[in-house]
């Protein structure tokens, strides 16, 4: 009988003096130090009926972290590291449950289920009009008194490879807010190791609807609370917008930035045409975007840069349309995260989306969903530093 080479090996005195392996093979390893994406949950607090609000971590490999409650699928905090390393949080918001059932302007909210504006709350479908409340001026504004920013999700942890996500998912009554059909929508935030915010959005319903949901964060890239963000410099990769009556209605033109306050086609400061006649009458930058290239698909629709810090954010979109909105409405009145006052300017909102009152406009793209078929969009944030 022949007998095998570990025997052999085992008998010469080979194997025990490392001849066939090497010395130390059998030894502990000393583990390494790898970190993974993680997703925590714990309690953020409670609705005045006793509803508990949940909080969802969201740690990646790196250490950055995105915070979302179960109270408006709502980004709270948005951990991004600088040139050096340094992580801020980068998006406006509150510390606990109050600030958000008091005087929030829909910091870091899911808005549905029509995001921007209606024209005096009034849109047609199939021959219907549907009368919806009148929430901004003479027009309806995110959905109305309670839209998707004020209900509770409810969410699933997801956890990855290399990136931690929370998948959160409502339904919605036929005739809420007026609206019609049963909704079902699922709105999923990514945080991957690569430091990118995905935010994922799907929807179904049992009748003829409209629907068009973003995302309202409010950024501020050296730091929520920082100062003003008129320094830091934008790009869009637009090359028309829709300009707009004294409500904020589009007029339903679709007109070239080209020569006007609103061409960011070139890197420019955010603050360098404040004094512009076309913004005079808003005091500022309130406008959508017509997105260059096909809808549909995933491209590039804008970056911000903070001069300072050094951090940088680029926004892709499979949306139409983006927002540009550079918190017009805050006043220091606002107290957020750990008590700072927010000013005028203290933040910019990149809100990819359909364009405003497209249910009235037949030549925009449309935001009719009927049963049979999937809302689908994607938007992603995609962070870097130097």
């Amino acid at each position: 009988m022949k007998r095998s080479l570990v025997a052999t090996l085992l008998a010469a005195g080979l194997l025990i003096t490392g001849a066939l392996w090497p010395a130390g093979a059998h030894a502990a390893k000393k583990p390494k130090d790898i970190r993974r994406a993680t997703v925590q949950v714990s309690e953020f607090g409670h609705l005045p009926d006793g509803t508990t609000i949940n909080l969802y971590t969201l740690t990646n490999a790196k250490g950055s972290v995105a915070k979302v409650i179960s109270y408006g699928a709502t980004l709270t905090e948005l951990w991004i590291p600088n040139y050096a390393g340094r992580k801020r949080d980068v998006v406006l918001g509150f510390d606990n449950m109050e600030g958000y059932l008091g005087t929030d302007p829909y910091f870091g909210a899911i808005v549905g289920r029509y995001g921007n504006r209606i024209a005096k709350g009034l849109f047609t479908l199939d021959g219907k009009q549907y009368s919806l409340a009148v929430n901004n001026g003479p027009n309806s504004l995110h959905g109305g008194i309670k839209g998707f920013d004020k209900v509770v999700w409810q969410g699933q942890p997801v956890e990855g490879a290399h990136a931690a996500a929370v998948k959160m998912t409502y339904h919605s009554a036929d005739g809420e807010e007026n609206y019609p059909g049963n909704l079902d929508v699922a709105v999923t935030y990514t945080l991957t190791d690569d430091d990118e915010l995905k935010i994922q959005y799907s929807a179904t319903t049992d009748k003829a609807t409209v629907l068009n949901l973003t995302n309202h964060s409010y950024f501020n890239l050296a730091g929520a609370g920082e100062g003003t963000i008129l320094d830091h410099v934008l790009f869009l990769n637009a090359d028309d917008y829709t300009p707009v009556d004294a409500t904020l209605i589009p007029t339903g033109e679709i007109a070239p930035v080209a020569g006007t306050a609103f061409d960011f086609r070139k890197p420019t400061a955010i603050g360098k045409r404040l004094d512009a006649p076309e913004l005079k009458a808003v005091g500022g930058y309130d406008i959508n975007y017509v997105v260059n290239g096909e809808a549909g698909k995933l491209r590039l629709a804008a970056r911000a840069e903070d001069p300072n810090s050094g951090r940088s954010m680029e926004v892709w979109t499979t949306q139409p349309g983006v927002q540009l909105y550079i918190a017009i409405s805050l006043d220091g009145s606002v107290k957020g995260k750990h008590g700072i006052a927010y000013p005028k300017y203290g933040a910019f909102c990149l809100e990819t989306q359909h364009y405003p009152d497209s249910p009235n406009h037949p030549n925009f793209p449309s935001t009719v969903l009927r049963p049979g078929q999937t809302y689908s969009e994607e938007t992603d944030y995609k962070f870097s530093a130097k």
